[in-house]
């Protein structure tokens, strides 16, 4: 293990996969949503099928026991894909940013309903108290006093798509059984190229040659970012990486603020600091329990 290597690979991607959502919002005013997600899949598979083939796991990544996981794991990507691009579009970067915070939290929830992970009093407060952060920053959209309809969708879009992308990471924790991660990554982008076709008869635009350019670089952006992110969990435990998914909003909020002239409010960032340290508690207390774990283990019995 190379903990700072595994950083390192961690927060270039986590900017790589920021730099990828300022290019989607670049291109909303022009194409929909699921033409974007088309883009974003399609483009990411040269330079996934590359890093497979220079690692000598290109017939790993092909290889799957299970086809229909990986079917319903892009059905579900695909819409959290879908729906947080088209919030992009109506919500500024650090706020989508920062209301994203929530997928990690609702992942927890649907491991204990539909794994039946083990929620500890520790945990479910943790949660609560993130929870409290995104209701935070979600107040002035759904106050009434400050009632915009375009801004009121983005969110209630941001909401479904954190949902959905929780949803997918439980659907993943159980692909891993039996599928290796290579043939995750190349069958995600697969199917997501292939669903987001049927987006077609909804309004697909011919871009100009700028907006196609970004689009383009929005894909094989989001690919590099896929190897780099599974490049870092070679090097770090998950535990020591998962903090460094907050670095996300300062990039956010630089690139809002340079790119589209975007401040963060107050309560974006006054929720998003008590999201960060709900998440910061969960991690800190399930590593706490892994070492206690890692010590327990020597001493029990053959029976455990």
């Amino acid at each position: 293990m190379h903990p700072l290597r595994g950083i390192a690979f961690k927060t270039s991607a986590i900017l790589l996969f920021t730099v990828m959502s300022a290019l989607i919002k670049a291109s909303s005013s022009e194409v929909p949503p699921g033409e974007a997600v088309f883009f974003r899949s399609f483009f990411a598979m040269p330079v996934i099928v590359a890093w497979l083939f220079f690692r000598g796991e290109l017939r790993t990544g092909f290889h799957t026991d299970w086809p229909m996981g990986h079917v319903w794991r892009g059905v579900v990507g695909v819409t959290a894909m879908g729906c947080g691009f088209a919030a992009l579009g109506l919500l500024p970067l650090p706020e989508v940013t920062a209301l994203g915070y929530a997928a990690p939290l609702m992942t927890v929830l649907l491991a204990a309903l539909l794994l039946g992970e083990r929620l500890r009093a520790f945990r479910i407060s943790a949660v609560l108290v993130g929870l409290v952060g995104v209701l935070i920053v979600l107040w002035p959209r759904i106050s009434v006093d400050n009632l915009d309809q375009a801004a009121t969708m983005g969110v209630a879009l941001m909401m479904v798509s954190a949902a959905m992308r929780a949803l997918a990471q439980v659907h993943v924790r159980r692909l891993v059984a039996t599928e290796q991660t290579s043939a995750i990554v190349f069958w995600f982008s697969m199917t997501a190229t292939v669903l987001s076709l049927f987006t077609l008869p909804f309004g697909w635009q011919v871009p100009s040659a700028q907006i196609l350019l970004c689009l383009i670089m929005a894909g094989l952006i989001g690919g590099f970012g896929q190897i780099l992110l599974t490049t870092a969990y070679r090097h770090a435990e998950a535990a020591v990486l998962a903090p460094f998914d907050y670095a996300s909003l300062l990039f956010a909020i630089l690139i809002g603020y340079t790119v589209f002239d975007e401040v963060p409010t107050t309560m974006v960032l006054l929720g998003s600091s008590v999201v960060m340290s709900a998440g910061g508690a969960i991690v800190w207390r399930e590593r706490q329990l892994g070492l206690q774990r890692g010590r327990a283990r020597p001493n029990m019995t053959p029976n455990g």
